[in-house]
């Protein structure tokens, strides 16, 4: 059955040899391929092929990884549910007549269908959480700076980062081993080995919980779902069984970070955009009348309605006389729910909460309001505002049979303890 997990599939082959050889990896269609099309589920670069492999891309090739296709995904990254795409929408394979999740929906719907071992997807505020999550997979979003973005298209630079989505903890490990590290071409990246850690991150997919300490941050969980409350509280009893101290604590600032993450991502969104005008990339607008008026004609036809409706918001977030009362005051929640996680993971070894605070929505239900997509990720968009690692695990299922994932989160380059206190789950 065919779940619309692919744009584009085109198979690259990768050295002979190699710790992921004899294995697929399905690519987000935002990170570039050399020779392969990359349009990042838009009609605006419905024929880019890009010249050249992106960092991680490079990384899976030498790796001995084959590359079977480009994953669907929302338009730019910019949804929940894969349902923004220009090539259509893609069904989540653990839950037919629902959505994957978004944006890298196509990626964790591969993984989940057996189209692909395994798939490299980016999160910008949850967009490999939360389809990990909606389809019962693994889902890995990296400290920032672990992984170069160098031949990513950009979206929000300060926030998203590209991770693994697998089958198992201990497979998203691996993956992550082959693609972390610095990268000369991108100056974010750091080396994990300047803060007392290293890249072997498989072996910490032991499953030993025995003495971890685990903290719930309360307002992550009050006011999810009731069915995902439970599944959730289900899995912290079998972490707890396994030797596992569970204590509750606060993060009170997450209640901002929703409001937050989108005046940010937006404003960050209407400024990388800006280049596709026509004349440097996307669909020409014709050059009858005026520039102005060519590149109005090229954005609107090139882009759907909900990346209009953010580069929108995002620039009058950044305009004259608005910058300091929505930008600024982002920007001081962001440091502000930043020194909470930090103060909350100096008394908790990991943090945990549902991934997402709702199960898969049904295909259309959010595409009307668009609110509804917004504040599904209010457990997913703070990790990325503090620059920390998480991890999405399955942790059951609701009584209707829905997945529903639980996200753990540890301190910056603290990809080891959630690999771990993971791998007891999945």
């Amino acid at each position: 059955m065919s779940h619309n997990a692919y744009i584009t599939e085109e198979t690259v082959e990768g050295a002979d040899e190699g710790p992921l050889a004899g294995r697929t990896v399905a690519v987000k269609d935002n990170i570039s391929t050399e020779g392969v099309r990359t349009t990042c589920g838009s009609a605006m670069l419905a024929d880019y092929v890009p010249p050249y492999d992106a960092t991680v891309v490079e990384r899976l090739l030498d790796a001995g990884a084959t590359i079977p296709g480009k994953t669907n995904m929302d338009e730019f990254g910019m949804g929940t549910t894969t349902e923004t795409s220009a090539f259509g929408p893609t069904e989540n394979p653990a839950a037919p007549g629902r959505v994957p999740g978004g944006s890298s929906g196509g990626s964790a719907a591969a993984v989940a269908a057996g189209e692909a071992d395994l798939a490299l997807g980016s999160d910008t505020g949850g967009s490999i959480r939360c389809p990990a999550a909606f389809c019962g997979v693994v889902g890995i979003k990296p400290t920032y700076g672990l992984v170069s973005r160098y031949g990513l298209v950009a979206y929000a630079n300060s926030l998203e980062q590209i991770g693994p989505i697998a089958p198992t903890v201990e497979a998203a490990a691996e993956l992550l081993e082959v693609i972390a590290g610095p990268d000369d071409r991108d100056a974010t990246t750091r080396d994990a080995r300047e803060n007392g850690t290293d890249y072997e991150f498989a072996a910490a997919a032991d499953g030993d919980v025995d003495g971890l300490d685990v903290g719930v941050p309360t307002d992550l969980v009050d006011g999810a779902d009731e069915g995902v409350v439970e599944t959730f509280r289900d899995a912290l009893d079998d972490l707890e069984s396994r030797g596992a101290e569970i204590h509750e604590v606060e993060i009170p600032s997450v209640c901002h970070a929703v409001e937050a993450y989108y005046v940010i991502a937006m404003g960050e969104a209407s400024s990388n955009l800006a280049r596709f005008d026509g004349v440097r990339y996307g669909v020409s607008g014709g050059f009858e009348g005026n520039w102005n008026e060519s590149f109005a004609r090229a954005r609107e036809e090139g882009f759907g309605e909900e990346v209009k409706r953010r580069i929108l918001l995002g620039t009058y977030a950044l305009s004259a006389g608005y910058h300091d009362k929505y930008y600024k005051k982002a920007q001081d929640a962001r440091a502000c729910i930043k020194q909470e996680f930090d103060e909350a993971l100096s008394e908790a070894d990991v943090l945990a909460s549902p991934t997402m605070s709702v199960p898969p929505m049904e295909m259309g239900e959010s595409l009307s309001d668009p609110m509804t997509m917004y504040l599904a990720d209010a457990n997913t968009t703070p990790v990325n505002l503090a620059n920390l690692p998480a991890i999405s695990v399955p942790a059951g299922e609701t009584e209707d049979g829905l997945p529903v994932g639980m996200q753990l989160v540890g301190p910056a380059f603290g990809e080891k303890a959630i690999i771990r206190a993971g791998s007891a789950l999945a």
